[in-house]
């Protein structure tokens, strides 16, 4: 029986973590808004502020209204928007399985994406939202088939790592021999979908990307309660009354459907699944799963990823996936590092 004293520390506990979520969260909102107004401001056609704010209500010069609603803020949008889902989707993958490296780069859920794609553009020679579905449709054959073989009377978080890397292999090898066998035309086509970019997110695809992530947020929210439980292992989570399998399998669905949603739209955007949930966790210093702040986290890091690949490197502008890779394979590194360390 809790005592007076016991429930008071724990509220108070509970308070300093909202209070650290809120700073966390908004911390990242600031980060998008400084972000953002930096992709709106430069590139070949400069605009001063003045231009920027009147095209984004679409009045002004005909030239600076086009620049900023057709080519400016659907990029920032889709950047907000991809990265918050691949952030909430790496949070729910990483504190269901209760494993730091449980993230869809890693699982071949992404890798999954990018091959139902590459067949779409080399084999059916589709485009547009057939070739979304494609990317979607191939990212939920992988998570069904990486389910399928690591369920043995429940879901384990370590079998199904190994077996979702396994995939991540497989995927990665059958995309490259189809872009070895495909003409020079055709393998530039399918760039997006072996790297990620958001710049061509826009129109009807951004605004169905924008309708399902809300969606899936909302169904986060409902299921957010379990997570803490979740984190504490199966025995402890069912002593607190949660149905471990429906809970887990409910978690990784939502998180799938996340990831095949985002990379069926931006292709497989690295490492930010992996990276956001981290960072987000060690901001708010939360052992659990810190949902909100991850997502905050994602749109953030790709929003700020984008501007620097379009205007950072050297005056290259490349794909997103490119500054988010060169950023996530030395946190992975130094995750496994880590991880060897305190295995010892």
């Amino acid at each position: 029986m809790s005592t007076p004293t016991t429930v008071g520390v724990v509220a108070d506990l509970r308070a300093v973590r909202r209070r650290r979520q809120t700073v966390v969260v908004s911390a990242m909102v600031l980060l998008v808004l400084v972000a953002g107004t930096v992709a709106l401001l430069i590139g070949a056609a400069g605009l001063t502020p003045g231009q920027a704010i009147s095209g984004v209500f679409g009045v002004g010069d005909k030239g600076d209204v086009f620049v900023i609603q057709k080519l400016r803020l659907p990029r920032i949008e889709a950047a907000v928007v991809i990265g918050a889902a691949f952030g909430l989707a790496g949070a729910l993958f990483q504190s269901t399985l209760r494993n730091p490296l449980a993230s869809p780069d890693i699982l071949g859920i992404s890798a999954g994406a990018s091959l139902g794609a590459v067949i779409g553009v080399l084999v059916l020679g589709l485009s547009g939202i057939a070739l979304s579905g494609m990317a979607f449709g191939g990212a939920g054959v992988v998570a069904l088939a990486i389910w399928l073989l690591a369920w043995r009377k429940g879901l384990h978080s370590i079998r199904f790592v190994l077996v979702g890397v396994g995939f991540a292999y497989l995927c990665s090898s059958m995309i490259a021999w189809a872009l070895a066998r495909s003409q020079e035309h055709e393998a530039a086509a399918v760039l997006i979908w072996t790297v990620g970019s958001v710049s061509d997110v826009r129109g009807e695809q951004l605004t169905l990307v924008a309708a399902g992530t809300l969606v899936l947020f909302v169904v986060a929210a409902l299921v957010s309660r379990t997570q803490g439980p979740l984190a504490l292992g199966d025995d402890n989570a069912r002593a607190l009354g949660v149905h471990v399998d429906a809970a887990r399998i409910g978690a990784l669905l939502l998180a799938v459907g996340l990831i095949a949603l985002a990379t069926s739209a931006a292709g497989p955007i690295a490492f930010v699944a992996l990276v956001a949930p981290a960072i987000a966790r060690r901001l708010v210093n939360d052992g659990g799963a810190a949902l909100v702040a991850s997502a905050a986290t994602g749109a953030a890091l790709t929003l700020v990823a984008d501007v620097i690949a379009q205007h950072g490197l050297l005056g290259v502008a490349a794909p997103v996936g490119i500054v988010t890779g060169l950023v996530g394979a030395p946190y992975l590194l130094w995750l496994l590092a880590t991880n060897e360390k305190r295995s010892r």
